[in-house]
């Protein structure tokens, strides 16, 4: 006898059983009589067949053997497949990221050895929206500001360790973002004052160099502008597939989006890259999306939900949503993130030497440690 446990109604109680009535049971068995195995949260998880353990003992012993046949197809909410576990996952990150986006900085006293509360708080405000600005409360006494060194040290302890060391990085594989004339960096947005338009950094990167987060700091702003867009991609996922699951399909084939070879001087610094946008990191199951709203430069696949997932983010993203948060860097201030959708605004410099806006940026690929899809739902669990 194998009792399979479909469309179910189930109450997690605080002893963390679940327990579980069914509209339909084999053999018509008391349901007061079973309950489910403790699961690590239940709504990441497709409502298919749930394994049942019996409180009779020799019931338990009689179907033992047939429970290992009930197992979950998948445990990701971002699987087109697992709608109970998208709907769970949906209400639970739209009430977080609206509590939680607008939040102060974080305030930081030594960035060289933050305090468990000063890390708890940009994780957990990393873990609901993807990112977290932070304060220094002080001046790093004796330290010169456009030192970077705390850079590095500050990213260890939230987890970031492998630098991406990209073209127009600075020998420590941190870049100085100001305007720069010639040279290297010269027809690069990012080394101007112009606007930069909405993207995930390396998106251009191969897939064993993927961004999966970034830190800014801001040294010194502009007189006027500058200002930083920020919208967290899991949140453009969601309104993707509420509005078309179609077109997040279409996001997640490996040749939504090409960006062609990129040639200086009739030498290729880098192959052409073929990819998806949306796609599941095989370690922790986090979505990733790699992005840009740039016209140039860019090949979108020719073909109806594509062109129409385009459609969409242009217009999510030029909307005035809730959830898109802007921020202007202030000195002392910076942004860490899981590689979130992100812009900048054009900006006028302060005249004079050593006053040009100033911003170090630091990019890895790795993930922001506890930020990780099943670190959240363990995270959540335990609350």
């Amino acid at each position: 006898m194998l009792v399979f446990v479909n469309d179910i109604t189930a109450v997690l109680e605080p002893d963390r059983r679940l327990y579980a009535t069914a509209q339909t049971l084999a053999l018509g068995i008391d349901t007061s009589s079973l309950w489910c195995t403790k699961i690590t949260l239940l709504h990441y998880l497709p409502v298919t067949h749930y394994p049942i353990e019996y409180r009779d003992p020799q019931l338990a012993q009689a179907t033992a053997h047939m429970n290992t046949r009930s197992k979950p197809a998948t445990v990701n909410p971002f699987e087109l497949t697992n709608e109970l576990g998208y709907q769970a996952w949906r209400e639970r990150k739209l009430d977080r990221y609206l509590r939680t986006v607008n939040e102060l900085p974080t305030p930081i006293l030594n960035p060289f050895n933050i305090s468990h509360l000063e890390r708890d708080s940009l994780i957990r405000r990393c873990r609901d929206t993807n990112m977290a600005i932070y304060q220094l409360k002080t001046e790093m006494t004796g330290e010169d500001p456009t030192d970077k060194r705390f850079m590095r040290v500050l990213g260890t302890q939230l987890g970031l360790q492998r630098l991406d060391d990209n073209l127009c990085a600075d020998n420590d594989s941190i870049t100085s973002l100001q305007v720069m004339q010639g040279g290297r960096h010269e027809g690069y947005i990012p080394y101007s004052n112009k606007r930069l338009n909405w993207h995930t950094d390396g998106y251009y990167n191969e897939d064993d160099q993927c961004i999966r987060a970034f830190l800014i700091h801001c040294v010194r702003n502009a007189s006027q502008g500058g200002e930083n867009s920020l919208l967290d991609h899991e949140m453009a996922y969601l309104l993707m597939r509420d509005e078309n699951p179609a077109w997040v399909e279409a996001f997640m084939r490996p040749d939504a989006m090409t960006i062609p070879a990129n040639i200086e001087n009739g030498v290729e610094i880098r192959p052409t890259k073929h990819g998806p946008v949306f796609s599941l990191d095989s370690v922790t199951g986090s979505l990733h999306m790699r992005y840009t709203a740039r016209t140039r430069n860019i090949i979108w696949k020719q073909e109806r939900d594509t062109q129409a997932a385009v459609a969409f983010m242009r217009e999510l993203l030029s909307d005035t949503s809730p959830y898109i948060v802007t921020h202007r860097l202030q000195p002392g201030q910076g942004l860490i993130c899981n590689n979130v959708l992100h812009s900048r605004s054009a900006f006028t410099d302060i005249d004079g030497p050593d006053q040009q806006r100033l911003l170090y940026r630091a990019r890895y690929y790795d993930r922001i440690v506890g930020t990780g899809l099943n670190e959240v739902a363990q995270a959540h669990e335990e609350h």
